[in-house]
């Protein structure tokens, strides 16, 4: 499958499609929420903060990023013996979206919208109108892009990455959850040992870096679920787990009203799941009614990246 409808950005470098090592095999769609859409978020208070910050900051945090992860700190990262032979004989006892060693908030004065493109079957096209609303309002966001997705829009995927309103983070290479004993979520059975889950890990971050030179900070897997192993094997690679605390589309199943009431309930430090890869879901049109309350209320918005470290 070709990119999703959209305009190609001339003189970009597209993905290598061939990358030795990743799996052809395609798991099922994104699981409901990255949960089921019955799933309850945690309540907040009601959003607060000052006017959105200029593209300028959004400019500056990225050259940040971009120098945090040079060639030289990049070569810091462990390879796999190395890593197995760390993790050999682990047995996690924590399983679950909210564990320890995954973050779901950040200390910020701001709110970060994160969106999932997961791939798969029913799962490869781009929310356009969505993305025009972040764009129009100038409202920053981290995308979380699985392979399977990148190795079905690879021009998109590099317009994006060059966006600077946008960044890019790793949403694993088959959207399992990150397990290293093979434990399932939704019915999707996670990867089934350390060697599996540092696949997951590393195989889409190879492909996100030839996008622009620079390696993803942030990680969450398919279906947001992790074991504790897996998660301090994340961090170890030099991502940050990352989830939420607001579920704002249940898995790219609610309808547009329940989208914008529950983003609308995001306060300074939340962090909000939603999906771009599902243009017919409500997504799009619930932020489009929500996002402008907000910003009138005073909310603002901020990329993972300009409110955590790695």
């Amino acid at each position: 499958m070709g990119d999703s409808t959209r305009r190609p950005v001339a003189g970009r470098r597209s993905v290598l499609l061939g990358m030795a090592g990743l799996a052809s095999a395609a798991l099922a769609a994104c699981a409901s929420v990255e949960g089921p859409s019955g799933a309850a978020s945690p309540s907040v208070a009601p959003p607060t903060g000052p006017a959105t910050p200029p593209p300028s900051i959004a400019a500056a945090s990225s050259q940040q990023a971009a120098a945090a992860l040079a060639p030289a700190a990049i070569a810091t990262v462990p390879g796999k013996q190395q890593i197995l032979a760390e993790f050999a004989g682990r047995r996690p006892s924590e399983w679950g979206l909210h564990i320890t060693g995954v973050v779901n908030n950040s200390p910020s004065k701001h709110v970060a919208l994160t969106f999932d493109a997961c791939g798969g079957p029913g799962g490869t096209g781009c929310d356009h109108a969505l993305l025009t609303t972040l764009r129009r309002l100038n409202v920053p966001a981290t995308l979380f892009i699985n392979s399977r997705w990148l190795h079905a829009n690879p021009s998109l995927a590099a317009e994006l990455a060059a966006d600077p309103l946008f960044e890019l983070a790793n949403h694993g290479t088959l959207h399992q959850p990150l397990s290293v004993n093979g434990r399932s979520a939704y019915g999707i059975p996670g990867t089934a040992n350390a060697a599996a889950a540092y696949d997951e890990l590393m195989g889409n971050q190879a492909l996100m870096r030839e996008l622009d030179g620079s390696a993803p900070r942030f990680f969450r897997p398919g279906t947001a679920f992790y074991d504790d192993v897996a998660v301090e094997m994340t961090r170890r690679l030099g991502m940050l787990p990352v989830n939420f605390t607001i579920n704002g589309d249940g898995g790219a199943t609610y309808p547009a009203a329940t989208v914008a009431a529950e983003v609308a309930r995001a306060a300074a430090g939340d962090i909000v799941i939603s999906h771009f890869n599902r243009p017919a879901a409500g997504t799009a049109e619930g932020y489009a009614r929500a996002l402008p309350g907000m910003l009138d209320r005073g909310a603002t918005f901020a990329r993972l990246g300009d409110v955590l470290t790695t």
